[in-house]
């Protein structure tokens, strides 16, 4: 695993799963809360992976220029800012247009029966 990820299993999941998997979530929100389109999301998730890297560097000394963490890294935090952003919107949605949409499970909405969308 650490020859994947440039650095141990622990900081892996310290790091990435859990500190910027969080900053990915609210990045996925953000970006859904403000309607902007799925597109934006690309351009956060490389960012999060350079960041991430970054601080696994300079806090528990692992390799920074590890490409294949560097993809790893940023997979795992593209996914969780997909599915925040699906969540999100698919919350507002429901909320803001309750007549004409209702859920079909957490990452989507159908139109109504009889709803002229």
């Amino acid at each position: 695993m650490e020859a994947i990820t440039g650095t141990s299993l622990g900081v892996t999941i310290g790091m990435t799963v859990i500190l910027m998997g969080f900053c990915a979530f609210m990045t996925g929100q953000a970006i859904a809360n403000t309607w902007r389109p799925l597109s934006q999301v690309y351009p956060y998730a490389l960012l999060l992976g350079a960041t991430d890297r970054f601080m696994i560097y300079a806090l528990f000394e692992g390799e920074l220029l590890s490409l294949s963490g560097y993809i790893f890294d940023t997979a795992i935090l593209f996914a969780v800012l997909i599915a925040a952003f699906r969540i999100t919107r698919v919350n507002k949605m429901l909320s803001q247009y309750p007549w004409l949409y209702e859920r079909v499970g957490p990452f989507g909405f159908r139109a109504r029966e009889g709803a002229d969308v």
